[in-house]
């Protein structure tokens, strides 16, 4: 089975630099909006099966034009909701910086544990059993390849890829997973199969070969600015719907 981890659109807790977590009512920015449609356009050429998302606003919104596109009826997991950062919830960035945790979350994920929250090891445990449940519940109802996506949040994508990958939860924040980004992971009997990382721009047509159908095209679009990692995820800058790592790659 092929997963397609996408990251939901720019939210408005991104564009106030603050930590969102599991605050209520974060949505999409316009520009959120944006991506949310321009990813649906992205995966419209792709045999994908299945739609399971994080309870929380921002992924319903960032999957609601996919499922439309694809007539499918999207399925939540909790266990791949956005981590509990506890006391930390809705503070701003800027702040948590001074944080003694911050550099523990930074350098020793493992041992990382909100205050009034849960610990990064938690997360990790949760999403990548929700993960695997799902792709062993598609390849009993399939008995063939498929492929799904899950859209959830930036440190539980990074701590799901830090598992396919085979490294140290440690080395997660190592990881960059932008909003709208699509990251992919191959699950077959042996191990784990990392496709794609933080992917916002380039053609996945090779992914459709996973369903055995024909696939699109996807197109590149201008280049956005990048931040460095930071709990929930990076938080992006301002541009298209496309981060442009298409055109960064293509400038390197």
């Amino acid at each position: 089975m092929t997963v397609i981890l996408l990251r939901h659109g720019v939210s408005t807790s991104n564009t106030a630099r603050t930590l969102a977590g599991r605050s209520t009512g974060v949505g999409l920015t316009e520009r959120g909006d944006e991506q949310a449609r321009a990813v649906a356009e992205r995966l419209a050429g792709l045999p994908i099966e299945r739609i399971v998302h994080s309870p929380l606003l921002r992924c319903r919104l960032t999957v609601a034009p996919l499922a439309e596109k694809f007539g499918l009826e999207p399925v939540f997991d909790d266990r791949l909701i956005e981590v509990d950062y506890g006391e930390w919830t809705g503070r701003p960035i800027a702040e948590l910086l001074a944080e003694p945790l911050w550099k523990v979350v930074q350098r020793h994920a493992s041992g990382a544990v909100f205050p009034g929250g849960e610990g990064l090891a938690q997360v990790q445990s949760r999403a990548v059993a929700a993960i695997r449940d799902h792709d062993r519940a598609l390849a009993g109802q399939h008995g063939r390849d498929a492929l799904w996506v899950a859209c959830t949040h930036g440190d539980v994508i990074k701590a799901v890829l830090a598992d396919a990958l085979g490294i140290h939860l440690d080395g997660f924040q190592r990881i960059m997973v932008e909003p709208a980004s699509i990251s992919v992971i191959r699950y077959t009997p042996t191990a784990p199969y990392v496709w794609r990382m933080n992917d916002t721009g380039a053609d996945l047509s090779a992914l459709a070969a996973t369903g055995g159908q024909p696939a699109g095209a996807a197109s590149a679009a201008p280049r956005t600015a990048t931040s460095g990692p930071v709990p929930g995820g990076e938080l992006g800058g301002a541009g298209s719907a496309d981060n442009g790592n298409a055109e960064r790659r293509d400038s390197l």
